[in-house]
């Protein structure tokens, strides 16, 4: 079942200077990420209203410290426009029964073939993966519409303070699925907050 969200979110994408230049000008377009780890599976991932943790992931990645290390020299933000559209959006109730009915479906067909059960290790998220790219698969062998979106919280580090529920990297991730649901692009302000490398080199 979809979700229609007929609202825009402002979004962050973490990238390359080159890239996010490109991208300003418009003679490039951001590529979805397909790996095995990817939380929401397939697609566009943006940090929503969040250029400071849209930054920091820039950083970490040209330090590689992050699975695309090398895809970044210099640290760049690129804000932009999305509509939600279709939307699975699992800060609803029936969103998430569509992933716990899919994860049950999914563990009943894999042990009938013998497979094993993807798993979540840290920030390898193979098994949220697996459950995601089922619901897509399941949707389109029904002919149900395709999401243009998928749009989940994600508690990520550590608690702020001893027993607390909120974590220091508490964000809300956007997986974009269909491109054309992306309005445009633009340079984020303050510009030296969010762009500190617009006209500098990197130094890592």
């Amino acid at each position: 079942m979809s979700y229609y969200q007929p609202f825009q979110i402002t979004g962050f994408h973490s990238c390359d200077r080159d890239l996010g230049m490109r991208l300003l000008r418009g003679s490039d377009e951001l590529r979805p990420s397909d790996n095995p780890w990817d939380w929401l599976g397939p697609g566009i991932y943006f940090w929503e209203q969040n250029p400071r943790r849209a930054l920091t992931y820039a950083v970490e990645g040209a330090q590689k410290q992050q699975k695309f290390s090398g895809q970044i020299k210099t640290p760049f933000v690129i804000g932009t426009i999305v509509e939600l559209g279709k939307c699975l959006n699992l800060i609803e109730p029936g969103s998430i029964n569509i992933l716990k009915e899919a994860h049950t479906r999914l563990v009943s067909m894999l042990r009938e073939s013998g497979a094993q059960l993807p798993e979540n290790k840290g920030a390898n998220r193979q098994l949220d993966c697996a459950v995601i790219r089922y619901v897509h698969e399941s949707n389109k062998k029904l002919g149900v519409p395709a999401y243009d979106t998928i749009r989940s919280p994600f508690h990520e580090g550590g608690p702020i303070y001893e027993g607390a529920n909120f974590t220091d990297r508490l964000h809300i991730e956007v997986c974009v699925r269909d491109p054309a649901t992306i309005k445009g692009y633009f340079l984020p302000r303050p510009v030296e907050k969010f762009n500190p490398y617009l006209t500098k080199e990197f130094n890592n």
